[in-house]
């Protein structure tokens, strides 16, 4: 019986990810984040002390990621909204193409948004992807969210995008 299932997942993984790209909405990469949702200053304020408060923030995420796609760094909050996403699918099928479409796209080496995750985070993170589960990518999402934390949210709250924000 197991053996079954893992030829099935197996045979699941091969097929073409045509209807994986329905699972994640990736952002069209909005170059504005939509007007009617702007934050009070005293809301985006908040953002200086907290990349979780920013994050949350669907005005704040579309920010933040214009930001970081000016600096050619955006595949740090794309994953970390992937993975976001992928803790939420119920279906152990669909959780096993997304970790796969997660994968290829951040963590393999080569990978077109590959993030900087240290060689034993992504070593934990693959053998998490054995058995797929909600928590598979939380070690790698942890990093990237500190290195986030560390080095974007600085630079991002002294932009002139950011200081308009708070005015």
């Amino acid at each position: 019986r197991a053996k079954e299932i893992k030829t099935k997942l197996g045979t699941l993984l091969q097929k073409p990810d045509s209807s994986i790209d329905f699972i994640i909405p990736y952002p069209e990469k909005p170059e504005k984040p939509p007007k009617t949702q702007k934050p009070s200053p005293e809301e985006a304020l908040q953002w200086r002390d907290s990349l979780e408060k920013l994050l949350q923030n669907p005005y704040g995420l579309a920010s933040f990621c214009s930001f970081l796609r000016s600096e050619f760094s955006e595949e740090n909050a794309e994953f970390w909204v992937a993975c976001e996403d992928y803790k939420k699918i119920k279906s152990p099928v669909k959780m096993a193409e997304k970790a796969k479409k997660i994968y290829e796209e951040f963590i393999q080496t080569e990978a077109p948004k590959e993030v900087n995750i240290d060689h034993f985070t992504k070593a934990v993170t693959m053998k998490n992807l054995v058995e797929p589960s909600p928590s598979s990518f939380d070690m790698a999402q942890k990093r990237i969210f500190a290195l986030m934390e560390k080095d974007s949210l600085p630079r991002f709250v002294r932009s002139e995008f950011y200081q308009e924000l708070i005015k």
